[in-house]
């Protein structure tokens, strides 16, 4: 009992995590309750002393991550004026002080230092579920797997129930949200359709984890059904959800799980990693040149087109590079883009929307973190790269290892052109997806070594 409820630690918050923190913008308790209950399990991980040492691929993420947040804590050091004020885009500061008749005062790196710790706040979800894996070693992968999945299809219901209660449901959670579509536990519908993806290649591990115990030829007949149905309702959720991210990942989301399920009988043709990724590239260009907010509904889907709006993703992940040019070498601090976006925009363009992200993670945080946030970026593209190799060559691979690098794979492919992990939800899938392809198995210690009196004996599965 005490064993199953250390292994739940991890599954039970990230179940917290998909159901409250589908919000990417502050000021909602539910984000404040995750980053409480992220601190102690945090603090459990950093006092407790696990009974197996951490893996090689488990010790690089953790660097990886502490170096992260190193560059935010970097950000919020005070320094000089002579040294802040010759930073580009600092100019503007620097006359406003001169305008006033004040001294220049020793600041930060950061232009707002409060966003900046805000989201350092907000990576608390994450964080926790990263280390509580691998470093408390508290999950089991099918429970993660089962909590996304069981989620997911909540998520499917809840939408259906949000459609058939138009834009005024009272099923939606926020206030600020794509009304008159379907959201499940978030704001923002593609953030529901990334979690809808990113749950095809857990359900698929489910089926084989099953298989794997049941050889015969009736229950892997009736398991095929099942794990069919449940994607095809993940499928029918994507379809309704109206997103075009949803839609386009889909596709390569389904054809990697394919070959997850075809790699446990026979080994994989060479080409069929390529294709993959061909279809990965062409979702997200698609992607790219679509409208923000308007889904596979829109028209808007040539290249002319989307240069020429003002809302389009093309235009939002240009107007961002040019300020990102602009605070090279360090950036303009984590989170400021909300403050540094506006001056870059077309004053003839402006309305009363603005844009509280770059619909695209990449660009945002070169914005916010310069180039050391872009070596970061490389160096764990490395090591995912890395490990997703070694996972699906591995004679015996783990089941949900191989999902968590489709699924993490499609968070990443959908963060060129939107902000899915700028939610909670989001990032702690991805964390756990991370966790899970360093430290595919639970390991609590060495294994007592067995007695010699003790019968030995042949299980059938």
């Amino acid at each position: 009992m005490k064993s199953a409820l250390r292994l739940g630690i991890v599954p039970l918050f990230l179940a917290l995590c998909l159901l409250l923190g589908g919000a990417s913008a502050g000021g909602f308790w539910e984000n404040m309750a995750l980053q409480l209950i992220a601190v102690a399990i945090l603090f459990g991980a950093l006092i407790i002393r696990r009974g197996a040492p951490t893996s090689a691929p488990g010790r690089r993420l953790i660097a990886l991550a502490g170096a992260i947040a190193l560059l935010g804590l970097f950000q919020l050091v005070p320094l000089p004026p002579s040294l802040w004020s010759a930073l580009p885009g600092r100019d503007g500061v620097a006359r406003a002080f001169a305008l006033m008749d004040l001294p220049l005062p020793w600041m930060p790196v950061s232009l707002d230092p409060a966003a900046t710790i805000a989201s350092l706040l907000w990576l608390l979800p994450a964080a926790a579920v990263m280390l509580g894996t691998v470093r408390l070693g508290s999950f089991k992968p099918v429970w993660i797997a089962w909590v996304v999945a069981a989620i997911a299809s909540l998520s499917v219901v809840l939408g259906a129930l949000q459609l058939a209660g138009g834009a005024g449901s009272p099923w939606y959670f926020y206030r600020i949200t794509n009304a008159g579509a379907t959201t499940g536990f978030f704001a923002n519908s593609n953030h529901m359709a990334t979690l809808l993806v990113a749950a095809i290649p857990f359900l698929a591990a489910l089926y084989l984890h099953a298989r794997r115990k049941r050889r015969s030829a009736q229950h892997a007949t009736a398991l095929l059904v099942m794990v069919g149905g449940a994607i095809a309702v993940v499928a029918v959720g994507i379809v309704i959800n109206t997103s075009l991210a949803g839609l386009g990942l889909m596709v390569p989301a389904v054809a990697a799980s394919a070959l997850m399920i075809r790699s446990r009988n026979r080994a994989l043709p060479a080409w069929s990693g390529w294709a993959v990724g061909a279809l990965l590239a062409a979702s997200v260009a698609a992607i790219y040149l679509a409208p923000i907010g308007e889904g596979f509904r829109a028209n808007n889907l040539t290249a002319a087109a989307a240069a020429a709006d003002p809302e389009s993703r093309a235009t939002s992940l240009g107007i961002t590079a040019k300020a990102a040019a602009d605070h090279l070498p360090v950036g303009s601090g984590i989170g400021t883009f909300v403050n540094i976006y506006p001056a870059y925009e077309d004053p003839a363009a402006v309305d009363r929307r603005y844009m509280n992200h770059a619909h695209g993670d990449y660009h945002e945080l070169l914005l916010e973190t310069g180039l050391p946030g872009a070596l970061l970026i490389l160096l764990f593209l490395w090591w995912w790269g890395a490990r997703s190799v070694a996972i699906w060559r591995a004679e015996d691979s783990d089941l949900f290892a191989m999902a968590a690098t489709i699924a993490s794979g499609v968070i990443l492919a959908h963060s060129i052109v939107d902000y899915p992990l700028r939610t909670a939800a989001i990032a702690a899938l991805f964390a756990a997806c991370c966790a899970l392809m360093a430290e595919p198995r639970a390991r609590v210690g060495q294994r007592e070594p067995e007695r010699a009196d003790k019968a030995r004996h042949l299980s059938a599965d």
